[in-house]
Formats: C-alpha cells, structure tokens, sequence
C-alpha cells in the first residue's frame, strides 16, 4: 500500500483559495442593470413582508392582550 502524505493546514488553504477563485471565474455576474433591477425587486419584496409582519405582530399581540385580560 502505497504511504500517502496529508497535506498541511497551509497548504489545504493554499488550495482552498486556489480552488475557490477558480470557481469564481467560471460565474455568469450580472450587469449592472440587471443587479440594480434585482436589488429593487429584494427590496420591495422586503418592504412588503415586513407590513405583512408588522400587521400580523399587531393583530396578534391584540389577541393574546385580549385572552390574558379575560
């Protein structure tokens, strides 16, 4: 059987961001129009679950106010 080295913890990082950038190159980026037309879209999805949220905490919170002072 053939005595097979385990490689260092510098040179597992060495590979890691060896590997990790080569990863990086093969990603299809978006331009800039089209990330400024995706952060829009994740903004107002935000903006509107969060009145979602908000108005169920509200309604909720009523509900509990209302079985604890029963």
């Amino acid at each position: 059987m053939a005595n097979i080295e385990k490689p260092n913890i510098f040179q597992r990082i060495k590979r890691w961001f060896k590997e990790t950038g080569g990863e990086l190159r093969k990603v299809s980026w978006p331009t800039r129009e089209e990330a400024i037309a995706l952060t829009r879209i994740v903004l107002i999805a935000m903006v509107i679950m969060s009145a979602i949220l908000g108005v169920l905490d509200f309604i909720f919170a009523r509900l509990v106010g209302l079985l604890v002072n029963i």
